[in-house]
């Protein structure tokens, strides 16, 4: 790059050749600028007017499939300088990121200026980056967030932000009122960001012991943000062993139905989108222990949502929501368990025999809630509305699958999806050629629709995000 500038200022170009130089910012010490550089920089006077432009690397020394235990960390891309080297212990995982290198030398080297960058949320949000935060203690005076792809060659639903930072003034970051703008510039909304360190994740929720249980189902999910949100689903996984890798792995039973019910509701109900990529998902307050209408819109919800992806060709389905007589099914299915689970729920009487597990048992954590337990035998439990209508949706879905001459008295909700939608390479197809199959998914989906936006109202409320 020096030598194609220094060719241009020999063939015309408007520049002095003794202000072309190489500089290594990761590697070079000051010293190494031309004099008249290293004067204004030591000068804090001259100092003050000096402007530097870097366009630094986003690479780290991981990526994706190194994070998921499917390959290998880029060898040399952010570990081999003298910056790493040195900050490298201040900064601890965040050290793999060059940006956040750069980030360090200038609080450490060049201080009292101000700093002004575009990337991802990641420093202000990202797990690798708390120890960061505790020494990048510089003032997040503005920030602004756009979506990802107004740059070059930058796919993805993200927000790239513009931070404006103020070095002299030391203040470790907590919360931020951001501007987003869309694609065009135009103004959408104030973003609250904010840290979630020392707070209780939403993966911790629903986990009970299991092992005398029966087990219905697997529940995994990958982080507590909305960017893997593609990553949350049910499954027939009922092997502990089989179970590998990292993120959230909950198996479930009738004693944490609900509560993974809602967990698994709260992260599908609002679409994620470039703007609440970075959004943490967290544990609840108790607010929803009382609410029985949003436990049973969950359960509705977590029953017809595409992730569930129990299937009866991989063991006992124990997710069938009728009974034979409702849907017309001529053969006994194998298991009535989540019939049962929920005309018992719906009327208090599950768990059996006064054993107190699962949403029971938190339930009676709090003395405060005596009333609202006292009503768990009353039977005055009811479906909302809109969970009402996605039963009556999937109703009609059902009989007309078992209306089929080869129906699977056992079929899932997803048996039922394949068979009609078919698969290519292993993976099932978006829509059917069937038409009166594909009317009553539409209006299957409608409803959810509507039973989302329900639930959404309240995951707010309940603390699982802010």
């Amino acid at each position: 790059d020096v030598d194609v500038m220094i060719d241009r200022v020999n063939n015309g170009w408007n520049m002095f050749e003794n202000h072309i130089f190489q500089f290594d910012f990761l590697n070079d010490d000051f010293d190494k600028l031309p004099e008249e550089l290293r004067k204004i920089v030591s000068d804090e006077k001259k100092r003050k007017k000096l402007v530097i432009y870097i366009n630094p690397p986003y690479a780290e020394a991981g990526d994706v499939k190194q994070t998921a235990g499917t390959g290998k960390n880029k060898e040399k891309v952010a570990t081999q300088n003298k910056t790493y080297e040195k900050y490298k212990n201040l900064i601890g995982k965040a050290s793999n990121e060059i940006y956040a290198q750069i980030f360090i030398r200038i609080f450490s080297e060049i201080p009292n200026c101000f700093l002004g960058n575009f990337s991802t949320l990641t420093a202000l949000t990202g797990t690798n980056f708390k120890i960061f935060r505790q020494t990048f203690l510089a003032k997040l005076e503005k920030l602004f967030v756009v979506p990802a792809w107004t740059f070059d060659n930058v796919k993805g639903e993200f927000p790239i932000g513009f931070f404006i930072w103020d070095i002299k003034n030391r203040e470790k970051f907590q919360q931020i009122q951001a501007d987003a703008f869309d694609a065009n510039g135009e103004f959408l909304t104030k973003k609250e960001i904010f840290v979630s360190e020392n707070i209780k994740y939403l993966s911790a929720f629903g986990k009970i012991d299991t092992k005398n249980e029966l087990i219905i189902g697997h529940f995994a999910a990958r982080g507590n943000d909305f960017q893997n949100q593609k990553i949350t689903f049910i499954d027939s996984n009922l092997n502990r062993n089989e179970i590998k890798g990292g993120g959230v792995h909950i198996f479930i039973s009738s004693g944490n139905i609900i509560p993974i019910g809602i967990s698994f509701s709260v992260r599908h109900c609002i679409e994620h989108t470039w703007l609440n990529h970075n959004d943490q998902f967290l544990y609840p307050n108790d607010g929803w222990k009382k609410d029985e209408e949003f436990q049973a819109d969950c359960l509705a919800f977590t029953l017809f949502h595409g992730k569930n992806r129990i299937s009866s060709e991989h063991g006992e389905n124990h997710w069938i929501p009728f009974t034979e007589q409702e849907i017309g099914c001529k053969k006994a299915f194998k298991t009535h368990f989540m019939s049962d689970f929920i005309r018992n729920f719906m009327s208090g009487k599950y768990p059996k025999d006064g054993e107190k597990q699962g949403i029971w048992a938190l339930l009676e954590e709090d003395k405060s809630l005596a009333a609202a337990e006292r009503d768990l035998g009353r039977g005055l439990r009811q479906f909302s509305e809109e969970a009402q209508a996605v039963f009556d949706a999937g109703r009609e879905l059902w009989k007309y699958y078992h209306s089929q001459k080869n129906a699977n008295p056992d079929a899932s909700f997803y048996d039922i999806r394949k068979y009609f939608q078919g698969e290519t390479n292993g993976r099932m197809n978006a829509s059917s050629e069937d038409e009166k199959y594909t009317a009553l998914i539409q209006d299957l989906r409608a409803k959810m629709k509507a039973l989302a936006a329900k639930i959404a109202e309240k995951v707010y409320e309940y603390g699982f995000l802010k």
